[in-house]
């Protein structure tokens, strides 16, 4: 597999867990139990297709141009920061 291919697919895989998440944010009733739990795994996935993909693109390929791997990032980041506040919400109700 090329890097090109690489950069490709990890980038698009990215921006599809990230879509997710955020679908997930957008409907919090589609799943009643471990909601945030979820969000939070499919942001930190996103994060880490994103980057990976950023790193194999600027090593591996002349002339990359990162543009939609840092949107994948991005998205990411936003699934990451609403799903973390709503897992901590949860954290200190269980703890009160």
């Amino acid at each position: 597999m090329t890097a090109e291919a690489k950069v490709r697919l990890l980038t698009w895989i990215g921006i599809a867990t990230g879509l997710t998440g955020g679908l997930l944010i957008a409907f919090p009733k589609t799943l009643p139990v471990g909601g945030p739990w979820v969000q939070l795994g499919l942001g930190i996935a996103t994060l880490v297709l994103a980057f990976r993909a950023r790193k194999i693109g600027i090593a591996d390929i002349e002339g990359f141009d990162g543009r939609l791997s840092l949107a994948a990032a991005l998205l990411g980041f936003l699934v990451v920061f609403f799903a973390g506040q709503v897992a901590f919400g949860i954290l200190v109700d269980v703890a009160n």
